[in-house]
């Protein structure tokens, strides 16, 4: 278990630096690009026009980028517990099934996200089959690769909430 954890908090602090470098290119990317598109309307500088041109994959680039931000960012949180949590039960059950209703929750999410990632592995095998390229000719399932490995990490992260919440009910019971 402790080798679970320790990849786990390993994985966290990469997911953590991805998302900071991501986000870092995502504005400046969009802040070039709005800085020469104002230049150009406003400006009427036509070399930030020719420079729009040259940069014209960074649009399409920064969408790409939300949706590996997005997925990071929910592995992320999914780790330090601060997902969006839809919870009834735990105003209504009494504090000592408190565990185990958190450790359904858990069994039950990573069976949605092993699902999803089913699904996604399936999306990505048809995106490789089209065979369409997107940024700088790249086949196009490159930038879809996301989608699978940000429901594994989901998943891996669920799993092991799931283990660590089923070691705590079973100490909780012999002692």
């Amino acid at each position: 278990m402790n080798t679970l954890k320790w990849i786990d908090t390993a994985l966290a602090k990469i997911e953590g630096w991805l998302i900071i470098l991501l986000l870092w290119l995502m504005v400046i990317l969009t802040f070039v690009q709005v800085g020469l598109r104002s230049l150009y309307t406003y400006g009427h500088f036509q070399w930030a026009n020719a420079m729009l041109g040259q940069i014209d994959w960074s649009e399409p680039f920064v969408r790409l980028l939300v949706l590996w931000l997005t997925l990071l960012g929910a592995s992320l949180l999914t780790k330090e517990g601060n997902h969006i949590k839809i919870d009834l039960f735990s105003t209504l059950l009494p504090k000592k099934w408190l565990p185990a209703r958190e450790l359904i929750l858990a069994f039950v999410s990573g069976l949605i996200c092993a699902i999803m990632l089913k699904v996604c592995i399936d999306y990505v095998k048809i995106e490789m089959e089209f065979g369409g390229t997107t940024l700088f000719h790249l086949p196009g399932w490159w930038g879809q690769l996301i989608l699978p490995a940000g429901f594994a990490l989901l998943l891996f992260h669920f799993l092991i909430k799931a283990i660590d919440e089923g070691v705590q009910i079973v100490r909780s019971m012999t002692s």
